[in-house]
């Protein structure tokens, strides 16, 4: 697409202009709202801004769940040259008390179900809230979910009096958001509007859409990836996108898949690796013949695309593309991926890269990589080893600015001639193709030096039964697996026992003793020598996550 400029009012004027009568952002289960419609709510909403004193540069917040109304949200702000600031659903009190003072904001639009998340925050510079769910103001005070639904809809939504004019360029700042990383503390991100535009524009280049497409959207609209490809991209080419009402459990993806028929659905690796071991795994191993096809290699194959066509038709039958970003792909889980000839594919990239940095279309996957940079943005491995591996430094128009307020990050984060230090380590091969190996972070160097990189090996653990979730740890110089079990799964194993046992508690303690030497045994056999496992423990409660449901090893590495 052409942009007269690289901006958020740009890229949806243009969008309305060419495609008016297109359904744009809508629920699953109701509305007809087209672009011209979006148009005319965005500048309405914008106008609200105004009257109330939101300027150019003031941060506004949007915290809630992902609905059209996020992505009208989004567009006001911009529309009057604000700068939004996306907040994941999770974080805890602290955490967004000191996001919300550190960025300063003015107002937020916030979710109903979000709005007591901010009852115990200290804000002195906030002076607006605004439900989102209806566009309105709430009043100071403590209010439940049923009394934000009373609330009188104060906005008007029909509102066409002119915009004031305001300027809006592509270095201003779009977007501060606050990465929820593994390390123990957020840092605003600060992203332009080019960074945002471009990104989403050049994304087209792995996989075109059109005005026949239709976006099925499951992840939060905070994090950039679903942001830039899951609004941005389909906006700018006048695709569909549909938004769940409710968290999208499997009982109710499925018939809003079936509902919608989505061409492209963007995932974290946790969906699908979840969707292979809860459904497609015991279905594949239900029978002894199906367990004994399915120990050869040619009738492993053959099961897999059997289930590739089921898996197809539970999707709605319709996905040419299924974008998987965010962390590691389980390697047993993108091997049944290719096998079912399942359109998916990898895509690498951080927050800082607004996202997107290397990808492919489902035809040019390969195993256990990503695929090319894209076009526009360059690459190189920093210092690499005997095996090509080292940092992976980026530079392009989709890296940000900085981190807000933190100049002494920035000094370590890009190099002395302007590459963004990633903190992944990867390589390239004589294809251009990038592949990425873990966190530098992460890694764990072994007595003799040799690099240990614990996703590997967790990739391992979470693919034996009645793993729920792992975590490879350094302890007093021992590798130790931290494994936590799904007990549900694992009672349900062994539902027959509690009927004839007094003592099944007994019984189910010295099992889970069984399958902690179980798995260091069926790890060790399958890593290198350096990469063994010394102790395995059992985790009881599940570990700790970031509201991107990473897992905060950082409280684990003591």
């Amino acid at each position: 697409m052409t942009l007269e400029k690289l901006t958020l009012p740009e890229l949806l004027a243009r969008s309305c202009a060419l495609y008016p009568d297109r359904l744009s952002l809508n629920f699953v289960t109701g509305g007809k709202r087209t672009y011209r419609q979006l148009r005319d709510e965005v500048a309405a909403l914008a106008r609200h801004l105004t009257r109330v004193g939101i300027a150019k540069g003031d941060r506004v917040a949007i915290l809630g769940a992902s609905m059209p109304n996020w992505g009208i949200s989004q567009f006001a702000i911009a529309a009057v040259g604000a700068i939004a600031v996306p907040v994941l659903p999770g974080f805890s009190l602290p955490e967004l008390q000191h996001i919300l003072e550190h960025a300063g904001v003015k107002a937020i639009f916030v979710s109903r179900l979000l709005v007591k998340t901010l009852e115990g925050t200290n804000l002195p510079l906030l002076e607006h809230k605004i439900l989102m769910n209806t566009f309105a103001t709430i009043p100071d005070g403590r209010y439940s979910p049923g009394e934000m639904d009373a609330l009188p809809r104060d906005i008007d939504m029909t509102d066409n009096a002119p915009l004031p004019p305001v300027a809006v360029e592509e270095d201003d700042i779009a977007s501060i958001i606050y990465t929820s990383g593994t390390t123990g503390f957020s840092k605003g991100v600060v992203l332009t509007h080019e960074n945002l535009v471009w990104n989403a524009r050049q994304s087209h280049t792995f996989q075109p859409v059109g005005t026949s497409d239709r976006f099925l959207s499951i992840l939060p609209m905070a994090h950039t990836f679903e942001n830039t490809l899951g609004l941005l991209l389909p906006l700018m080419y006048g695709s569909s996108v549909y938004y769940l009402d409710r968290v999208p459990t499997p009982k109710l993806l499925v018939p809003a898949m079936q509902q919608v028929r989505p061409t492209v659905m963007l995932s974290v690796p946790l969906i699908i690796e979840k969707i292979y071991k809860t459904s497609v795994l015991p279905a594949l191993k239900r029978s002894a013949w199906t367990r004994a096809v399915y120990r050869t290699t040619a009738g492993k194959r053959l099961l897999h695309r059997v289930a590739g066509r089921r898996l197809m038709k539970t999707f709605g039958g319709e996905i040419v593309f299924f974008g998987i970003g965010g962390a590691k792909l389980d390697a047993t889980v993108e091997r049944f991926l290719r096998d079912a000839r399942f359109p998916y594919a990898i895509g690498y990239g951080l927050t800082e890269t607004a996202p997107l940095v290397a990808g492919s279309s489902p035809f040019h996957t390969f195993p256990r990589g990503v695929g090319p940079v894209m076009q526009g943005v360059s690459v190189r491995v920093d210092q690499p080893d005997e095996r090509g591996e080292g940092e992976i430094l980026i530079k392009g128009p989709n890296v940000m600015r900085g981190y807000y307020r933190r100049p002494e990050l920035d000094a370590t984060t890009f190099t002395a001639d302007g590459w963004f230090r990633s903190g992944d380590l990867g390589s390239m091969d004589s294809r251009g193709r990038l592949t990425i190996r873990g966190r530098i972070k992460t890694m764990i160097l072994g007595s003799s030096g040799e690099n240990i990189y614990p996703e590997e090996i967790e990739s391992i653990i979470n693919h034996f039964r009645f793993v729920d979730e792992s975590l490879v740890v350094e302890k007093s110089g021992r590798l130790v697996a931290m494994v936590h079990f799904n007990m549900e799964e694992m009672e349900r194993h062994f539902q027959h026992l509690k009927s004839q046992a007094e003592n099944y508690t007994n019984i189910a303690g010295e099992y889970l003793e069984e399958l902690r030497l179980e798995i260091r045994e069926y790890v060790n056999a399958r890593v290198n020598n350096f990469s063994k496992l010394q102790l395995v423990l059992v985790q009881h409660e599940p570990f700790e996550k970031t509201p991107s449901m990473k897992i905060k090893r950082f409280l684990y590495n003591k």
